[in-house]
């Protein structure tokens, strides 16, 4: 076993933005401090996801536009990605394209069909400025595309078809969290 401490549990669980919250649909501004802050928001990042029972999530998520995001994901071969990634740019996205279940923490409890490649590679840096470079397949290369999707501005459903974006916008009036500006922004 690794002795290194368990990602999040020095983080505090911060709120979630949900759909149509500006910070959601703003690209994300390039990270350049790399002092305890961005250690800090790592943390919180791991913490929320967790207790939102999440695979990934994006700093804007949490209402901070800077381009940082968390993962712990398994792939279609029930492999554990666990880690972070600090300026993420997707180098590669490729293979086959499949159309699979997606979900967000930011539309709770609605998912909707997406497509997205079942290659990705992401290249950035660690909370500490060491260049990292992720590769996932399958279920991971969704989360990587996903996340790095939040960080330009865009939701899953920005990428879904008009009738399958109006399905969605037909559960979301169901949904708890649902408001008449959140709805507007997934019509066709």
């Amino acid at each position: 076993m690794r002795n290194r401490p368990i990602p999040g549990t020095t983080g505090r669980v911060r709120s979630m933005s949900l759909l149509a919250d500006p910070v959601l649909h703003t690209p994300c501004e390039t990270v350049t401090d790399f002092g305890p802050g961005l250690a800090e928001l790592v943390e919180d990042l791991f913490a929320t996801m967790y207790a939102a029972q999440g695979v990934g999530l994006a700093a804007n998520q949490v209402g901070v536009g800077l381009r940082v995001f968390v993962y712990d994901c398994p792939d279609d071969e029930d492999v554990r990605h666990l880690g972070h990634i600090v300026n993420p740019r997707l180098v590669a996205a490729d293979g086959v394209t499949v159309g699979g279940p997606e979900g967000c923490l930011s539309l709770p409890g609605l998912e909707a069909g997406t497509e997205r490649f079942d290659r990705a590679v992401v290249e950035g840096m660690t909370r500490d400025g060491e260049p990292v470079r992720v590769e996932g397949t399958g279920f991971f290369a969704r989360c990587l595309q996903h996340e790095c999707d939040h960080l330009e501005g865009l939701v899953y459903a920005d990428r879904l078809t008009p009738w399958r974006r109006g399905r969605l916008a037909r559960a979301a009036r169901r949904a708890s969290w649902s408001t008449p500006e959140r709805v507007a922004r997934l019509r066709p």
